[in-house]
């Protein structure tokens, strides 16, 4: 088959981290792995005209992604967010206000690409603010009828509200949250009984294709119209988890995409999060054996 493109639209950023900076935000991650597994992946976001923007740029080159869709401007500073990572691993982010992707821009590249995507993944983050907002939403109504349409929830500090998320799902095909992330929804939606029930409301309130539950080192919960995969988790050597759910929506993806079960799906996923989870920061090398395109 031909290489699909896929895009992670949204934020870009660097993870401050005790041990050093490490490049990261989830749409950015995304568009790694998903090149790891073998797919044409572009990152859109928008960096700051500084140090940290132009390293950013190096360094998503030095990966081998291309930075065609990335814009630059004088506004504001690149985005960068503190992470303080517990004893399990676990991060926990603050994010500062005002920075490049707040005002997210759609270059010539990014538009043209739009127009070929296979699958775009985006979420809250960047919607914190309504210049970003409207433009994730247009970038969205630009894509081909048959794209897959991923929202990964990605809760953060106070900047969601019921409204970005109800309008995210409207325009998604799957999507991704995690046990907290759950709880909040079932808030906002009034879902009930366990999980899998919870999941399924969601998807069929939002005629959704897919709804993903990732339960951090408890596995992994996916329910479509026609499949529930209940997978309990792969034994990691934990470093931390940043980047793990992300390896595991892009797999996940290229997985439907190329229409495997559900079942072969999860099980994947699950093991490319573990293998992110042993090695430290968000874009580790991927080992070979797991691409499954190309």
């Amino acid at each position: 088959m031909d290489r699909p493109l896929f895009i992670g639209l949204g934020e870009l950023l660097w993870d401050v981290l005790p041990g050093g900076d490490q490049l990261g935000g989830a749409p950015a991650n995304f568009s790694y792995h998903a090149a790891a597994l073998g797919a044409v992946s572009l990152p859109v976001s928008t960096v700051g005209m500084d140090e940290r923007g132009e390293r950013a740029l190096r360094e998503l080159e030095d990966k081998g992604l291309s930075t065609v869709g990335i814009a630059v401007t004088d506004r504001c500073p690149t985005g960068y967010v503190e992470a303080i990572v517990d004893d399990r691993g676990v991060a926990t982010y603050f994010f500062p206000d005002d920075v490049a992707w707040d005002h997210l821009e759609i270059n010539e590249a990014a538009r043209d690409a739009a127009t070929r995507a296979a699958a775009v993944c985006f979420g809250t983050l960047c919607q914190r603010s309504a210049d970003s907002r409207r433009v994730i939403e247009d970038f969205l109504r630009r894509l081909p009828p048959e794209a897959v349409k991923v929202f990964d929830v990605n809760l953060r500090q106070h900047f969601y509200s019921p409204e970005i998320v109800r309008t995210s799902l409207e325009q998604a095909d799957i999507v991704k949250l995690n046990d907290d992330e759950l709880v909040v929804l079932s808030g906002y939606f009034q879902l009930t009984g366990d999980a899998s029930n919870q999941l399924r409301q969601l998807r069929e309130r939002f005629g959704l294709e897919l709804a993903i539950l990732t339960r951090g080192g408890q596995g992994s919960l996916l329910v479509s119209a026609t499949e529930i995969s209940d997978h309990p988790g792969i034994t990691a050597s934990l470093v931390d988890t940043i980047g793990a759910g992300d390896s595991f929506t892009a797999m996940v993806t290229v997985g439907i995409l190329l229409g495997l079960p559900l079942t072969e799906i999860n099980d994947r996923a699950n093991r490319l999060a573990a293998w992110v989870c042993s090695r430290p920061g968000a874009m580790p090398a991927i080992p070979a054996e797991f691409r499954l395109i190309g």
